[in-house]
This record gives C-alpha cells, structure tokens and sequence, in this order.
C-alpha cells in the first residue's frame, strides 16, 4: 500500500505544481506527506517483513494509481487528474475501516490520527489554491470519519466488557 501512496501523493503534489503558479509551501501538507510516505517506503521496503503479501485490493489501487498516472502523461489534464488521486487516497482509508469493523478492536493510536488530523486543518492556513485546499479538506474529512469509528468502537468494547455480569 505505501506504494501506491508514494505515487498518489506524489502526483497529487505534481498536478498541483502544473495546475497553477504554487510552490510548495503554497502546499506544504501534499509536501511534507511526499516525504512522509516515501520514508515510510523505503523504511518498509528496507527494514520490514519480507512475506508480506499483496493484496487483491493493494494491486488494484495500485493499478488504478498506474492508469492515473497513464491518463496524465497523455492528457496533461492536472485538474482532473489531482480529483481522480484525491479518490484513490479516500479508497486508502478502506482496508484500515475494513479492519475496524471486523475486529470490532481498535489497534490503531489516537495520538497519531490526532496528530494527522491537526496537521491539515493548520495546512488550511497557508494553502494556496483550489487543489491545497481539496487535499487539506479531503485529509481532515477522512482523518476525522476514522476517529469517529475509532471511538466508537473503543466506546462500543467498553460497553460490551461492562454489560457482562461476572459468574
């Protein structure tokens, strides 16, 4: 998945540089995740597990990344473009929301989706132009809906461990 990633988030941020006269500060969310995502990457690929396998749903982003990619080099189409990596990044969130629903636990820690949630509404301060602002507004929407579910199902398992009556 942090393939994929690096390429939508990658692309993303080079869509945005085309589509208008930005820097990237103009940007900086889509920027720094650029070098969030490619670390992770790297780090990944370098010091984590080698059986992990690719899932159905891993390739298919991936390839839907690559047809994106294809559009772009023969259409130069930035706007368009940018809106079509914007889904796939929404779609990213599946297989974590996916994971919560059948677990019915939550593994992942608050701390750092709050983090993740912060960093794109103070990016709304300095973002320039209408794609920084779909990338801030789509980031804090999807960050934010994760929390929610993230809390619920902490507050459903709190529920569910309380109502059973001791034997």
């Amino acid at each position: 998945m942090w393939i994929m990633f690096s390429i939508a988030v990658a692309m993303s941020l080079i869509t945005y540089l085309k589509e208008g006269n930005y820097g990237f500060s103009d940007n900086i969310l889509n920027s720094v995740d650029v070098i969030y995502v490619i670390t992770i990457s790297l780090a990944i690929a370098i010091f984590g597990e080698k059986s992990s396998k690719i899932t159905r749903f891993d390739l298919g982003c991936l390839i839907v990344v690559g047809m994106i990619v294809v559009f772009w080099l023969f259409t130069q189409n930035h706007l368009i473009t940018n809106f079509m990596i914007q889904t796939i990044l929404v779609i990213a969130y599946f297989p974590v929301v996916k994971r919560l629903f059948e677990t019915r636990v939550n593994s992942e820690p608050f701390l750092i989706w709050v983090g993740m949630l912060i960093a794109p509404v103070l990016s709304l301060l300095s973002s320039k132009g209408m794609l920084a602002t779909v990338y801030s507004v789509r980031a804090i929407i999807c960050v934010g809906l994760l929390l929610i579910l993230m809390l619920w199902i902490e507050v459903a398992g709190k529920k569910s461990k309380s109502n059973k009556v001791p034997v």
